[in-house]
């Protein structure tokens, strides 16, 4: 036989075997390929009637094929929809975790505050009548402070209690000493002694300990549940890249344009078009879990010694038998303020007549259980946050997990079982290339995507730095440590609320500090959290030698 006869019959035979399998030199019918296509939505004058020559196709293997120009766009248009839709609707449970816990959440908090100032407005009405109603804003103002400060406020939580019973003592001491006059100047003086002379008792101390670290610890868990939600909504929403829109057109609808519309993904090779995709979100795990684990600290801390339930609930009991016990020490807090401020100036007569018991002689009286308000959100502190730990717990590594989630879907690859009868980006057989672990550096050698590992993702890149900034606030709350959730630069980094940890035994996780003020005595200690402020320091420095200059003068 002559060699170019030889030269002939080889290409020819390579075009044969290139033609579809029992198609001969006829083309096979488009017939399934346009009732499928139709049934997307598509209009059926873009597809031909039996397959075509392919070598305007730009994705899809340049074979026979059913697919036009116009198909390819519109297939790979709807591949990058639908593989949008998949992200957000797998990425659903997390995001309304998030988003219907934190309501729940909120909804309690606020609820809880405004039952606990009802409560204490009812009881002192009863207790002290009109004496209360005339001084009710100081507890008005105590309850808009602690909103505020729940809400985001930049409220430092010591100087407004302190700010409390400095005010609180100011109206009692002319309470119960209403033959006097007292100027301004006067009860200023008289408000500098609130710490040293202790009128209230150690009920001020415990109740700061107790409100700043369960507030702390509250507000901060709300503020994680709401970054929480908002990573989660933004990082759903993704913008596959042109090289990810070629691989989802090329593993969602080749199929069509080979004539095989009804043969479905292989899993593997959905794996690695999913991970080559979802690289970046990949890359989200790492900190998103350890804001997750910080997450669940702070609500055990909920649970446990910083539970807010269980300070706002008798903070009306605390706050009377505070003035109690200043009743009761009415005579030696004022002897003790005579001195240091000074001998006060007779009132007039007719309001000197009226004696100290008559003015003030009312003792507290406990409500009944029955009659406290019901619990806030029809709900209990304890019941809401184990179901949110539950949730938590179950969102992490929810993004390393995408590309299995979707890839498990049965609208969407064949499934492990047909590993055989399944697309596998050229026909319908085993799928045999590796799969890439997991992240953007991995993607180095992905078969299917083309993915850029020098380039991360930018928008990725800024909640991965929201979630670290959350995760270490979490932190902080945990320790019982005030967090500044506001830009403020003329501020120093945390407010400096108490670390909490007084009657508690401390956490070894994460470390912290505490400092003792100056003592007035051996037997008092203090909590000075915000000691680092060097005009605190200053005024403490000096209200120390007053009380020593005092107590020389007693002496």
């Amino acid at each position: 036989m002559p060699s170019w006869i030889g030269a002939v019959i080889l290409p020819l035979s390579g075009l044969l075997l290139s033609l579809p399998a029992g198609a001969d030199v006829k083309a096979r019918s488009c017939g399934e390929v346009r009732q499928a296509y139709g049934a997307k939505g598509f209009s059926l004058a873009d597809i031909p009637y039996q397959e075509i020559a392919g070598e305007h196709l730009r994705i899809c293997p340049q074979e026979y094929t059913c697919c036009t120009t116009e198909m390819e766009d519109k297939l790979s248009q709807q591949s990058k929809l639908e593989f949008e839709n998949l992200v957000e609707e797998t990425s659903h449970f997390v995001r309304t975790t998030f988003v219907s816990r934190h309501k729940k959440f909120d909804e309690f908090f606020r609820e809880l505050l405004e039952n606990a100032e009802k409560s204490l407005n009812d009881m002192f009405v009863r207790t002290y009548g009109m004496l209360y109603m005339q001084n009710s804003e100081v507890f008005q103002d105590l309850f808009t402070e602690l909103k505020r400060y729940y809400t985001g406020g930049n409220v430092n939580l010591e100087e407004m209690l302190n700010d409390f019973w400095a005010r609180l003592l100011e109206r009692m001491f002319q309470l119960i000493n209403p033959q006097y006059h007292f100027s301004e100047d006067y009860l200023e003086c008289v408000s500098k002694y609130t710490d040293q002379l202790k009128p209230f008792g150690d009920v001020p101390r415990k109740l700061k300990i107790q409100v700043t670290r369960a507030f702390i610890a509250a507000r901060t868990f709300v503020q994680g549940l709401t970054v929480g939600r908002e990573v989660a909504n933004r990082v759903s929403k993704v913008s596959p890249t042109p090289g990810c829109i070629r691989a989802l057109m090329k593993m969602l609808y080749c199929p069509y344009c080979r004539g095989l519309p009804t043969v479905r993904p292989c899993n593997n090779y959905c794996l690695n078009v999913m991970k080559g995709c979802l690289a970046n979100q990949a890359d989200l795990d790492t900190e998103w879990n350890l804001f997750i684990d910080a997450m669940l600290l702070v609500a055990e801390r909920l649970e446990g010694p910083f539970n807010i339930e269980s300070v706002m609930d008798p903070i009306d009991v605390k706050i009377s038998e505070a003035i109690m016990n200043m009743q009761e020490n009415s005579m030696q807090v004022s002897a003790k303020v005579f001195q240091g401020c000074g001998q006060p100036k007779p009132a007039p007569a007719l309001r000197s007549a009226r004696s100290a018991p008559e003015n003030f002689n009312t003792r507290f009286r406990p409500y009944n259980p029955e009659e406290r308000p019901t619990t806030a959100a029809g709900t209990s502190l304890d019941r809401l946050v184990t179901d949110i730990k539950e949730k938590l717990k179950l969102s992490k590594k929810v993004w390393s997990a995408l590309p299995y989630t979707i890839c498990k879907d049965e609208s969407v690859t064949a499934g492990t079982s047909n590993e055989e009868e399944c697309w596998n980006g050229h026909s319908k057989a085993r799928y045999l290339p590796e799969i890439m672990n997991d992240g953007l550096t991995n993607q180095i050698n992905n078969p299917e995507v083309d993915v850029d590992i020098t380039r991360p993702d930018t928008f990725i890149r800024q909640q991965i730095m929201a979630l670290r900034v959350m995760t270490n606030k979490l932190k902080n709350a945990y320790n019982g440590n005030d967090v500044n959730f506001q830009d403020t630069s003329d501020e120093s980094s945390g407010s400096g609320s108490g670390s909490g940890c007084m009657d508690d035994v401390c956490p070894t996780e994460f470390e912290f500090v505490t400092t003792e003020a100056p003592a007035v005595d051996p037997d008092r200690r203090e909590v000075d959290s915000s000691a680092a402020h060097l005009s605190h320091s200053l005024l403490s420095a000096c209200l120390l030698c007053i009380v020593l200059a005092l107590q020389r003068l007693c002496r």
